[in-house]
């Protein structure tokens, strides 16, 4: 960090200033997302240390000679900045709470939610003022089970409530992020993870191989052996193997999508076609659903061109197009799709909202489905990665409707962690 009060409130405007409106373009969009992401879910954290070294300056080094007029005053635009940032950032709760009543029927809270889980849906400073302890003591973690032969890309993880004897739980399959070609299932979804292994869900974490030493299909590929897996070795550890829904962000956002949306696509089950990879629902983050360009939005075309064609495929587009349209989740929309919780921030600046719009419109149009959109003003990337306010009232959404989803289309059942089939059936009314 600069050493002058001036060029540090030089910095701190920039990336306030970054966060409310990212840099435009293809070259600049990783660096943008990334300055753009810490500063607007670290805002909170960002204004006290801006304001400690505000009234830093204006007292005990004001002595030293004046204070720099330039330097207050960019102090005061970036609290202005991340003040509104906060403001924004605690709207969440208000947004959510309405897309899930609008969505799911106003009276949806009565069939999933007890006063203590009310109470829970209130994020407090300690939610956030620690955002990188991602932990719970109430759940457990069984390391590195191989779900196919392989290395560590060939392992997966599980979450299940710590100390409770499990029977016929829901499970939840987390696929992570990271462009395809990089990331692993220590580092993604963990907030969400653990909020449902607490209450009573079996979580299975994945990794996969990875590009571009690993050419596509080799993802999705993966993904679905260990789908295949779950269903077939979930009750060994409490799950019902009928009861899945999958979720994952950005990259695995698009893999999470295209699964639920393709048990029936047998050139993604090599050597195991006949396994049953299908899904009750599936709740992407920011994912990608137009790999191919297909919608001319050129955001997409970029992105196939000069990332995903030469580093995942490693084919050229213009040659082997009807590879990306199969890879592309807008292609795979039916009418019997699964039920969808798609969420997406308004200021990605990776994945364009707009990827999530159209997808949003085809599932409504054509899927039969319940298909839920959460769209976030201000939110960049990968936002629920780590605690923040807006990621903690995200997640809490997430959990309010894969307990919905549980209790209204599985059906009543034992559930160790809250209560009996009678309670469950007696909740759904």
């Amino acid at each position: 960090m600069p050493r002058s009060f001036t060029a540090r409130q030089l910095v701190v405007a920039s990336l306030a200033a970054n966060a409310l409106r990212p840099l435009p373009g293809r070259r600049t969009a990783i660096t943008s997302f990334a300055a753009g992401w810490l500063a607007t879910e670290l805002a909170p954290q960002l204004l006290a240390l801006t304001a400690a070294d505000t009234v830093t300056e204006l007292t005990w080094r004001r002595r030293r000679g004046h204070a720099s007029p330039l330097g207050l005053g960019l102090a005061a635009a970036s609290m202005g900045a991340l003040g509104w940032m906060i403001t924004g950032a605690r709207a969440t709760a208000t947004e959510v709470e309405s897309t899930l009543g609008r969505e799911l029927g106003r009276s949806y809270l009565d069939r999933v939610e007890s006063e203590e889980d009310a109470a829970g849906r209130v994020v407090g400073w300690r939610d956030w003022v620690r955002p990188f302890r991602l932990t719970n003591p109430d759940v457990e973690v069984v390391r590195d089970v191989g779900y196919t032969e392989g290395g560590r890309r060939a392992k997966l993880d599980i979450y299940r409530p710590r100390g409770v004897d499990l029977t016929d739980a829901p499970v939840l399959v987390q696929v992570h992020g990271g462009g395809w070609t990089i990331g692993s299932k220590e580092q993604q979804g963990l907030i969400l993870m653990n909020r449902m292994a607490a209450r009573g869900w079996v979580c299975v974490a994945m990794n996969y191989r990875l590009a571009p030493k690993h050419r596509w299909p080799a993802q999705i590929v993966d993904v679905k052996k260990a789908i295949a897996w779950t269903r077939e070795h979930v009750a060994e550890y409490g799950g019902d193997p009928s009861y899945l829904v999958i979720t994952g962000g950005s990259a695995g956002g698009h893999l999470a999508a295209l699964a639920a949306l393709t048990p029936k696509v047998k050139e993604y089950q090599p050597g195991f076609e006949d396994a049953d990879t299908s899904v009750s629902a599936c709740v992407p983050f920011y994912g990608v659903y137009d790999l191919a360009g297909m919608t001319g939005d050129r955001a997409a075309i970029e992105m196939r061109d000069w990332f995903l064609g030469p580093r995942v495929f490693r084919k050229r587009p213009s040659e082997n197009l009807a590879d990306f349209e199969l890879a592309s989740p807008l292609s795979h929309v039916v009418a019997d799709a699964p039920d969808f919780f798609v969420i997406h921030g308004d200021q990605d600046g990776l994945v364009s909202v707009r990827q999530a719009r159209t997808f949003v419109a085809k599932l409504r149009e054509v899927s039969t489905g319940v298909v839920t959109y959460l769209e976030l003003p201000g939110t960049q990337h990968a936002f629920e990665v780590f605690s923040s306010i807006r990621s903690q009232q995200v997640i809490r959404a997430v959990e309010r409707w894969l307990e919905w989803h549980r209790v209204t289309r599985r059906g009543a059942t034992s559930d160790p962690a809250h209560g009996t089939a009678a309670d469950s059936a007696s909740a759904a009314g």
